[in-house]
């Protein structure tokens, strides 16, 4: 995601705790009620853009496209491996945007909650650091639970529900929201450094992981997406209207049926993980030919 940058209303100090410039930036200071807040970062957390994609859609959904606050990238990117933008407005007018974590305010009409809602690119530096400062500012407008969204390529067939991982700063969370947990070992992102910070910064967190098919991995999928927003709907007990997103997922399944219907090789894969009930919890999964995903990813491109 990215943003322009202003200077006016921000907040910078000098932070001798954190040791860098402070990249706090607040336009404006929310008053919310009992906010809990959604977080969602593009990178390697997002597979198929379903834990941003459905952060967008609680946007979409609110009507509400400006930040109260945003992180400055400057002591957290590599901008030779994500470059700023260039963009031109009708006047001629050049300007840059840059990769900025953004912080939404959203007021709830039927529930006596308040919603917080966090988009970004997953950084290059400082995690830790950068981890505080969202934390910060989600203390700082008196956030009381966290849910962060996430997703990842997993053995799984497109044929099934979407299964839906859940890791928490407290276990009890993991029962009291009826998810299905993970025993995962192994290397994280931020959405993992995220949920660190919050059990130190004392804030409940729980994260919501879609597994996603191996096969699927280069196209954006909206069931994924629409499994984490019925999800998070439940825990955060609000009501979204999903029915345009329930269109879209039916529209995306029926076009994988059909590119694999156009293929044997597909076919005997999608019918193996189908007939494999080896394990309870999706295993991340990354043993599929490139040449699969080409043709499934050509025959998708091609419906367009």
């Amino acid at each position: 995601m990215t943003t322009p940058l202003s200077s006016s209303g921000c907040d910078t100090r000098r932070s001798g705790t954190l040791g860098v410039v402070d990249a706090i930036h607040r336009f404006s200071r929310p008053v919310l009620r009992r906010p809990r807040a959604i977080v969602a970062f593009e990178g390697w957390n997002d597979a198929c853009e379903a834990a941003s994609g459905a952060a967008e859609f609680v946007l979409g959904q609110a009507g509400v496209t400006e930040p109260y606050a945003v992180i400055d990238p400057e002591e957290f990117f590599d901008f030779q491996v994500r470059r700023p933008i260039v963009n031109i407005d009708d006047g001629g007018t050049r300007s840059l945007t840059w990769p900025t974590t953004r912080f939404f305010a959203v007021e709830t009409a039927a529930d006596e909650r308040d919603v917080v809602v966090v988009l970004g690119e997953e950084p290059s530096f400082r995690w830790k650091t950068f981890a505080r400062l969202v934390t910060r500012v989600l203390m700082d407008t008196d956030v009381e639970e966290v849910v962060l969204l996430g997703a990842f390529i997993g053995q799984v067939p497109h044929t099934r529900p979407v299964p839906v991982i859940g890791v928490a700063t407290d276990p009890s969370l993991i029962i009291r929201y009826n998810l299905l947990g993970s025993r995962y070992e192994g290397p994280t992102g931020i959405i993992g450094v995220l949920q660190e910070a919050c059990r130190e910064g004392g804030m409940p967190a729980v994260s919501l992981w879609a597994a996603t098919p191996h096969y699927l991995a280069a196209n954006a999928n909206p069931k994924a997406m629409l499994a984490l927003l019925d999800r998070l709907g439940d825990i955060l007990a609000v009501d979204l209207d999903v029915a345009p997103l329930r269109r879209l997922a039916a529209e995306f399944e029926t076009r994988v049926d059909d590119a694999v219907a156009e293929s044997d090789d597909l076919a005997e894969l999608v019918h193996e993980l189908e007939d494999d009930e080896a394990t309870d919890t999706p295993e991340v999964h990354l043993g599929v030919t490139e040449e699969l995903v080409a043709e499934i990813e050509t025959f998708l491109r091609d419906q367009d």
